[in-house]
């Protein structure tokens, strides 16, 4: 399992910031009473959620025990974190709100969980997502191609690779279950400054898990050899070093007689 540095995620909090602003921009204007965020990480978002919707219950849900952690920090009167697993979560209350960002890549098949989160929503709730779109970029394709190498192939057979489609496919899935949908592409020029500035953006999230699953002997190889790659492919200028970095977001309303509610929501108990 992965062990997810809060700190390490944090240094370029602003740019990992962008995208979340602007999913939220396109939600309709509404009052919900609980707004849940699947994949909270350090809470941080999360928190800006409760003062976006100043009624609002707000829950952030995590898998990664560190980042958990960090967000309970932040947690108050209306803003509660859980440990859980978002393939496994059933909201004590159909809830009005959805919101994912940067999450759902790392669930595989996870187009397949759209009707069971669709499901879990009030009728005309809504569910609000983003996903990078990257995974054909240079720092991707090579942190494949350098895992693959026999000195490390054997080292990484449990890796699970994040994945991600494109916003058409998305709509389609969710148009298919009656939903009205919003879906769009962007991509952000990240204007990077420091050594080795792709490698620590990437290490923080689509290269931790081949970092950790490495002994610290590989590892340290890896690196070495990964950072020489990234700089190559994207070099440094006069004022900073370029990331262009696709995200797909996608907002689904779910209209009343959109589908049927085939399954209960079952109690989760929510602790700080």
């Amino acid at each position: 399992m992965t062990v997810w540095d809060p700190v390490t995620y944090l240094e370029f909090a602003d740019e990992r910031s962008r995208p979340f602003v602007d999913l939220l921009s396109r939600l309709p204007a509404m009052e919900p009473r609980v707004v849940v965020d699947l994949g909270c990480g350090p809470g941080q978002l999360t928190a800006s959620l409760a003062v976006r919707w100043p009624n609002a219950q707000i829950v952030g849900l995590d898998s990664s025990p560190e980042m958990i952690k960090q967000a309970a920090r932040l947690a108050g009167p209306r803003l509660r974190f859980q440990l859980q697993d978002l393939r496994d979560w059933r909201p004590e209350t159909r809830v009005d709100v959805i919101v994912s960002n940067a999450t759902l890549q790392w669930i595989p098949g996870h187009r397949e969980l759209l009707l069971s989160l669709i499901s879990l929503l009030t009728p005309d709730g809504s569910l609000a997502f983003q996903v990078p779109g990257n995974f054909d970029e240079p720092s991707h394709q090579l942190l494949r191609q350098l895992s693959a190498d026999p000195r490390y192939a054997s080292l990484l057979t449990g890796v699970t690779w994040p994945a991600a489609t494109d916003a058409a496919s998305y709509l389609d899935d969710l148009a298919g279950l009656g939903c009205s949908v919003d879906a769009w592409e962007t991509t952000y020029l990240h204007v990077l400054s420091g050594p080795n500035p792709v490698f620590r953006w990437i290490s923080g999230t689509g290269a931790r898990p081949v970092l950790q699953a490495l002994p610290e002997d590989h590892r340290r190889q890896f690196v070495s050899e990964y950072q020489e790659l990234l700089n190559k492919a994207y070099p440094t200028r006069a004022y900073g070093t370029v990331l262009p970095f696709r995200r797909i977001f996608v907002v689904a309303h779910r209209h009343a007689s959109a589908i049927r509610d085939d399954q209960d929501c079952a109690p989760l108990s929510w602790t700080r």
